[in-house]
C-alpha cells in the first residue's frame, strides 16, 4: 500500500467527445467525495491545450442533481481540446499549472492521442521528483484502443447504428420496388468496428435482413462488383439496405472521394463514400437511391445510449480515482469482460506508454468471405455493449440536459501565450 498522498484532484476531459464521456466524469466525482485525502475536485476546461492557460473549475460546487444529470447529458461538459499537446515547453508549463494548484491527483479522460500525452507527463513528472499520479481513463467512439477490450462510448455508437438502420429499413421498404438503394455512411476512419455495428440490426438466423451489404474499410472496393451485388440484391427484395465506413477506399488504397479539392482527398472524414456510391449506382442501374449520414451525431446521441456502456463509463471514472489515491500512476484504466455464458465486465490497468503502442484493429475473420457480411463472433462481441436503456429526464417535450456552473478557480500563474 503506498504511503497516503493529500491534495487536490483535476480531471480533464480530451479528444473527441461521446455519448457518455460524461458519465466517466460523473463516476470521477463521486468516487473523489468518498477519500480524505482528496481535498479540493478541480475540472480542467478545454482539454488538455486549456490547461496551458491555466482554465480551471470547481466541481465540488456542483450540486449532486448535477453530477447525477451528466450521466444522461451527452457532449463533454468540461469541454475537450483543438489540437494535441505535443511540444516540451507545453508539458513543462502544464506540470507547473498542476504544482501551482496542489493538483496530485491528475484524471483525464480521452482517446490514444490524450493518453500518450498522459504517458509524457507522467514520465516527466517522475524525472522531476514530483508525487503527481496521472491516470488515464479510455473513451472512443471507434474501439480503437487495443489494450482494453472494448472502449466506453463504442456500445452507445453502435447502438446508434444499428437502431438507424432498423428506422431506414422501414423507410426503404415504404419506397422501394425492387429499384430503391438506401446508403448509411458512418464514421470510423480507417477501422470498421463502426460499419459492422450495422450487423446488430439483423434478427438472429435472418441473414437476409437489412443491412444488405456492409462496406467496410477493411476490404477493399470493386465498383464492378459492388453493382453486381445490389442488383441481385434488388432481385429478391424490395429495395437494399448498404451500409458504408467513411474510410472505403479501392484496391489502390485511394478514398472514395467526389467533388472535394485534391489536397483533402485523402481524408476519409471528408470523403464522402455515399455519394460516390450513389452516383456509381446511377450510372449503371436504374434505381433511385437516398444517403445518409450519421456525421457528429454518433457522438451525442444520448436517447439512445446504452445503458450498459453508460454503467461502464461511469465505473471507469470511479476506478481511476481508486487506483490513483492507491498509489498507482502512469496507467490507463481498461475494461475486461468474464469468460461465464452471462456477460460481466471489471477493470483493470495498464501502462500508458503501452497504450499508443497499437490499433485495435477489427478481426479480420469476423468478416465473412464474401467480404459484405459480418460473422456471428462480432455479434457475440457486441450485443452486449448495447444492452439497456437509460432514461433521459424530458422538459417541454425535448431532453433535459444538465450544464455545469463552472465556478473559475483563480488563476495563480501568468498568463501563457498559446501557439
Amino acid at each position: 500500500m503506498s504511503e497516503e498522498l493529500t491534495g487536490n484532484i483535476l480531471i480533464v476531459q480530451d479528444g473527441e467527445p461521446t455519448p457518455t464521456v460524461n458519465s466517466t466524469l460523473a463516476g470521477a466525482v463521486t468516487e473523489a467525495l468518498n477519500h480524505g485525502c482528496i481535498e479540493e475536485i478541480y475540472g480542467g476546461l478545454n482539454g488538455l491545450r486549456g490547461l496551458l492557460s491555466e482554465e480551471i473549475i470547481d466541481l465540488a460546487e456542483e450540486s449532486q442533481q448535477v453530477i447525477r444529470g451528466l450521466r444522461v447529458t451527452p457532449g463533454a461538459a468540461l469541454g475537450v481540446s483543438r489540437g494535441a499537446v505535443r511540444r516540451p515547453e507545453e508539458f513543462e508549463r502544464i506540470l507547473t499549472v498542476l504544482s501551482a494548484h496542489n493538483i496530485c491527483f491528475l484524471l483525464v479522460i480521452g482517446d490514444r492521442e490524450s493518453m500518450e500525452a498522459c504517458a509524457r507527463l507522467s514520465e516527466l513528472a517522475a524525472a522531476k521528483g514530483s508525487e503527481l499520479r496521472v491516470i488515464g481513463l479510455p473513451k472512443s467512439l471507434i474501439n480503437d484502443l487495443s489494450v482494453t477490450d472494448h472502449c466506453p462510448g463504442y456500445g452507445s455508437v453502435a447502438k446508434l447504428v444499428a437502431t438507424t438502420v432498423k428506422e431506414l429499413a422501414l423507410d426503404a421498404t415504404a419506397q422501394g420496388n425492387h429499384d430503391f438503394v438506401s446508403i448509411l455512411e458512418v464514421g470510423g476512419g480507417h477501422s470498421g468496428w463502426l460499419a459492422a455495428a450495422s450487423s446488430l440490426a439483423k434478427r438472429r438466423n435472418e441473414p437476409s435482413d437489412p443491412p444488405h451489404l456492409i462496406l467496410m474499410p477493411e476490404v477493399a472496393f470493386d465498383p464492378d462488383t459492388f453493382v453486381q451485388h445490389v442488383s441481385h440484391v434488388l432481385k429478391t427484395h424490395t429495395f437494399c439496405q448498404v451500409v458504408v465506413g467513411e474510410g472505403l477506399a479501392d484496391t489502390d488504397g485511394n478514398y472514395l472521394a467526389t467533388s472535394i479539392p485534391a489536397e483533402m482527398a485523402s481524408l476519409p472524414n471528408i470523403s464522402g463514400p455515399a455519394v460516390y456510391l450513389r452516383n456509381l449506382l446511377e450510372q449503371h442501374l436504374a434505381v433511385k437511391v437516398q444517403c445518409a449520414v450519421l456525421g457528429s451525431t454518433q457522438r451525442c446521441a444520448a436517447h439512445a445510449a446504452s445503458q450498459t456502456d453508460s454503467n461502464e463509463a461511469f465505473l471507469c471514472g470511479q476506478s481511476g480515482v481508486e487506483a490513483a489515491v492507491a498509489g498507482e500512476t502512469g496507467k490507463m484504466v481498461t475494461l475486461s469482460r468474464g469468460d461465464t455464458d452471462t456477460y460481466s465486465c471489471e477493470t483493470g490497468l495498464v501502462a500508458l506508454a503501452d497504450v499508443s503502442e497499437s490499433v485495435k484493429t477489427f478481426p479480420a475473420n469476423w468478416i465473412n468471405e464474401d467480404g459484405l457480411s459480418i460473422s456471428y463472433q462480432f455479434y457475440k462481441y457486441a450485443s452486449p455493449l448495447t444492452a439497456g436503456e437509460i432514461t433521459v429526464p424530458y422538459e417541454n417535450g425535448t431532453p433535459q440536459f444538465v450544464t455545469l456552473v463552472a465556478n473559475r478557480v483563480d488563476k495563480r500563474l501568468e498568463a501563457y501565450t498559446v501557439a
